[in-house]
């Protein structure tokens, strides 16, 4: 029997998020559901220089009734794609493979987008094409308040710790940039996973399934 789960949209999502990949045999990724601030929707975690960076994508702020996060637009009033990107490569510039991969993620930091859900699904795609888990992937129609398979939705989420919400997911250890100064920091953005480790991003992956 084919195990599926859903789970939101997300930023250059955390390692928790791809881990699932390889649990499930199917992931759909909403994208009818409300909207909601301060998650993985518009936001990213990476390690940089003087320690954890988040990256947040400003969005246009609605007024009135709740929004879909497929109708969520970027704003561009400030240059938050060049910022991104050079807090990107300072972080990872000397990391094994950000070269091998940049010139995939350069692009987005260029070109504008104008919508959310857009923007994280192609870079999403990309993503998921680098670790080889592409054809496990695709995206709701409408919204389903019970889902037929197991509901992540909101259990990936920056305000909450990984062990109260998700028993299945245990943050297998690698070196990352700036190892000298810090102490490994858990479920950081994928990419920081893909630039530190390359093609062994996958078993890494696995071994964070509890």
């Amino acid at each position: 029997m084919t195990q599926r789960a859903i789970v939101n949209t997300a930023y250059l999502a955390p390692v928790q998020f791809y881990s699932k990949f390889l649990l499930y045999d199917k992931i759909a990724i909403e994208q009818f559901d409300s909207y909601h601030k301060q998650t993985y929707r518009n936001r990213c975690r990476i390690m940089g220089a003087n320690g954890p960076l988040n990256l947040t994508i400003p969005v246009v702020k609605e007024s009135g009734e709740k929004i879909r996060t497929k109708d969520i637009r970027i704003e561009y009033d400030t240059n938050w794609q060049n910022n991104h990107w050079k807090s990107i490569s300072s972080a990872y510039n000397s990391s094994p493979f950000f070269e091998f991969y940049a010139e995939d993620f350069a692009p987005f930091y260029e070109k504008k987008i104008n919508f959310l859900i857009d923007f994280n699904n192609q870079l999403h795609e990309i993503i998921a094409e680098n670790i080889g888990l592409k054809a496990k992937s695709s995206y709701t129609n409408s919204f389903e308040k019970y889902f037929e398979g197991t509901d992540l939705r909101d259990v990936i989420s920056p305000k909450t710790k990984n062990t109260e919400s998700d028993p299945h997911f245990y943050p297998t250890p690698y070196t990352q940039t700036f190892y000298e100064k810090f102490d490994f920091v858990p479920n950081l953005s994928i990419i920081d996973l893909l630039f530190n480790k390359g093609p062994e991003a996958e078993s890494i992956l696995l071994s964070c399934i509890n």
